[in-house]
């Protein structure tokens, strides 16, 4: 099973030096482990741009798709043989990038 965790976080580009080293060494753990899949960290969502495909031609509008104090400031795809493992994986991941996290299992047709 793959799971999507989103880091949470209400700053942009706010992480430390400190933190870095240990996400790295807690990315190392994932991979050693056998649940690396992808990681990577997320620009501001003022940069970001929302696309509405729906109609005749698409919408284009600069910014984020909500307001919100709060945002994605990145990611990491996982495998796990289930929720409780991601979940005690990601506890370590909370602490190491020191900030709140959602784990959301990945729907794979």
């Amino acid at each position: 099973m793959q799971y999507l965790v989103n880091v949470i976080d209400n700053r942009s580009e706010s992480g430390t030096e400190e933190e870095a080293v240990a996400i790295d060494a807690f990315n190392d753990r994932l991979r050693a482990g056998g649940h690396w899949v992808f990681a990577a960290g997320l620009a501001d969502p003022a940069v970001s741009t929302v696309i509405d495909g729906r109609g005749e031609e698409p919408v284009f509008t600069d910014g984020p798709f909500v307001e919100t104090k709060e945002w994605a400031a990145g990611f990491w795809i996982i495998e796990a043989p289930d929720l409780d493992v991601a979940l005690s994986l990601m506890a370590d991941g909370s602490k190491a990038c020191n900030r709140r996290l959602e784990v959301r299992p990945l729907l794979v047709a």
